[in-house]
């Protein structure tokens, strides 16, 4: 199995090398969202793969995540994510993730800038058993001045429509990003709550050339040592 992973990280440093030379629109740190959108007029597309490091036949999974995001104005961007799961047990549910961000402060000689968003969580496929909702949250980074400056990000969020017995409604977002070269950070975020969000994650964010990111993160589930894995992107803005 862990053979399994290791074959996942060397497609992702083939994918690293194979792309034309062309600034990923990370709107992420790594699962929070971050306080940055997308360009005006500009498609970000990004493939996602999260797993634990366990076989299926002892509870692990593995999940895919498929995302486009468009610059629709300057400050705000649009998109959908589409997300399905494999593990030895059948029928896993398949959803459908809309999201809007509104990047409404920016004062980029400060290095400060505020966003809110919307996100919809809604199952297209083997519904049996799964929730519908929403997630409205807010966030703050704070950029220190220098090539090497950190970024700070920190915000909360809501969960609306969310069932009451499915953990935590609400917490805080925090991520922290320490750039160690003009083409590698280190990144770190926390989701707080007991609940499919609440996770801290730590690894670091590849940027190739302009256009490409790639990420290698370590997910820690705030619920236990079950809920952790490897979490690992690459994406494209065109």
């Amino acid at each position: 199995m862990i053979n399994y992973y290791i074959s996942r990280c060397l497609l992702l440093a083939c994918l690293m090398l194979s792309v034309a030379p062309l600034a990923s629109a990370q709107t992420w740190v790594i699962n929070i969202p971050s306080a940055d959108v997308v360009p005006e007029k500009k498609l970000y597309v990004e493939f996602d793969f999260y797993g634990p490091l366990r076989s299926n036949q002892n509870g692990g999974s593995q999940t895919y995540f498929a995302r486009a995001l468009y610059g629709l104005t300057k400050n705000v961007e649009v998109g959908t994510n589409v997300v399905w799961s494999k593990s030895a047990t059948p029928d896993l549910p398949v959803e459908i993730q809309p999201t809007i961000k509104w990047q409404y402060y920016k004062n980029e000689k400060n290095g400060i800038v505020l966003s809110g968003g919307i996100n919809g969580f809604f199952t297209v496929a083997n519904r049996t058993n799964t929730d519908n909702f929403g997630q409205v949250y807010t966030s703050a980074s704070k950029k220190i001045a220098g090539k090497y400056g950190p970024r700070f990000t920190g915000g909360g969020y809501r969960l609306v429509g969310r069932e009451n017995n499915l953990g935590s409604k609400g917490g805080a977002l925090v991520g922290f990003e320490q750039p160690l070269h003009s083409k590698v950070t280190w990144i770190n975020d926390w989701f707080s709550g007991s609940n499919r969000f609440g996770y801290a994650s730590t690894g670091f964010s590849i940027v190739p050339n302009t256009k490409t990111a790639i990420g290698v993160t370590y997910s820690i589930g705030n619920q236990g040592r079950g809920n952790n894995g490897l979490f690992t992107w690459v994406g494209y803005t065109f």
